[in-house]
């Protein structure tokens, strides 16, 4: 919880600065998903990113968060043993490929054997997708047929 309302205050001012959205997130105990909106002709979402993870380490150590050992050539270059040092990225093509990612996103709870159903994790936008009618409260309770081949982690 605590990991929590720390990446919600970096993501807050992160985005005072540099405007995006999160279209759909998930924070699982080791990783998280997502989905973000940019301005128009903006494509920077790397030093969104980068920010967000470079705040949230600097705020979790310093509040006796713990982190992992990293080698010599990792500390030399900065790194510290909070986030993976790279992450993966996909542009958005169409509204398919929105749903398909978002679908991905809110059954990864369930995909890692963390709950029985999305609805259980309370650290997701799946909540905010039933509230809005893209999801029933019980889908996900198996793997849904837009994310079977997918392959993102």
């Amino acid at each position: 919880e605590h990991a929590r309302q720390i990446l919600g205050m970096c993501f807050r001012n992160v985005r005072r600065e540099m405007p995006f959205s999160v279209i759909a997130i998930v924070l699982l105990p080791d990783h998280l998903h997502l989905v973000m909106s940019l301005p128009h002709g903006d494509a920077d979402y790397s030093t969104r990113l980068k920010r967000i993870k470079r705040d949230f380490t600097v705020n979790w150590l310093e509040n006796g968060g713990n982190e992992l050992p990293v080698s010599a050539s990792e500390k030399q270059r900065g790194q510290r043993g909070v986030w993976q040092a790279r992450f993966w990225e996909h542009v958005i093509r169409d509204e398919t490929d929105l749903k398909n990612h978002a679908d991905y996103i809110h059954y990864n709870p369930v995909k890692h054997g963390c709950v029985a159903a999305p609805k259980d994790w309370p650290a997701s936008s799946f909540h905010r997708f039933v509230k809005l009618g893209e999801y029933s409260v019980d889908w996900g309770r198996s793997e849904p047929a837009s994310i079977r081949d997918m392959d993102l982690e």
